[in-house]
């Protein structure tokens, strides 16, 4: 029996979709296939490894450049980044939206990084909010989840609920003294209202793609959560059933939905 011919008989018993079977069967066939993901990902890649390369060199050149130099070279580069964006974006929409043109999502990802290095040089050199980063890490969590959902980006959407869980950690550590057990407390509170609000984003129809990130953020800081349990608590016995709950949970949810990261 040839490849084919085995495809065609998986795809009758309902083994895999006609999808699979037909992104298989041109492999088989060597017919070109899409890189599309793979070079998505290498330019987001590229924006970030820019973006590092920008941070490197005002905290290695600040002294010679001077505040007034940095701030408004930044500042160019933000503005010139969201002028772009807020100028060519479509008509908002709750369902998925294409991008407007090729360069979009790079460019929106781009201005919100140079965000994140602008409020970092204006803190550190300038103490606008005398070191209290919780407040900065909260704003910066309502602006990506804003330009998220007004522009459709996963990427963006990814660095607001980084940003949140940030903002939850620094919260904690300004409390004169704080345990192990208060930061397992507190991130298994960021994960109920992080897939509280996803559902219910989700349920209203509002960028219901959405979802599977908010999930996907969850899953990675539940399961630290219950790990740190496991290993430093007391109550390590009670940690574990809630690790082999998470884990079975977690591996039905993936298999049903057949979303791989999720068993993995």
């Amino acid at each position: 029996m040839t490849i084919l011919a085995r495809l065609e008989l998986w795809k009758e018993q309902g083994a895999i979709s006609t999808e699979q079977q037909a992104h298989l069967a041109s492999l088989s066939r060597e017919e070109p296939f899409s890189l599309s993901l793979e070079l998505n990902l290498l330019l987001y890649a590229g924006v970030l490894a820019f973006v590092a390369g920008l941070g490197w060199s005002i905290s290695t050149w600040s002294q010679q450049l001077g505040d007034v130099l940095i701030v408004t070279s930044i500042s160019v580069i933000l503005a010139a980044s969201f002028w772009y964006c807020f100028s060519r974006a479509a008509a908002w929409s709750g369902a998925e939206t294409a991008s407007p043109t090729p360069i979009f999502d790079y460019v929106l990802y781009l201005g919100c990084l140079v965000w994140c290095v602008e409020l970092a040089y204006l803190e550190n050199r300038f103490h606008v909010l005398s070191g209290q980063w919780d407040l900065y890490l909260l704003a910066t969590a309502l602006l990506f989840f804003l330009l998220a959902y007004r522009y459709d980006n996963r990427f963006v959407l990814s660095l607001a609920l980084s940003s949140l869980a940030g903002w939850f950690g620094l919260t904690i550590s300004h409390w004169p003294s704080h345990q192990d057990a208060t930061y397992r407390q507190y991130a298994l509170v960021y994960c109920l209202v992080v897939d509280t609000v996803g559902a219910i984003l989700h349920r209203l129809q509002l960028k219901p793609h959405f979802f599977t990130t908010y999930l996907n953020v969850t899953a990675n800081v539940l399961f630290w959560a219950i790990l740190s349990g496991v290993f430093d608590s007391q109550d390590r016995g009670l940690w574990l059933v809630g690790l082999l709950i998470a884990c079975a949970a977690c591996l039905v949810w993936g298999l049903k939905r057949r979303q791989f990261a999720f068993v993995a």
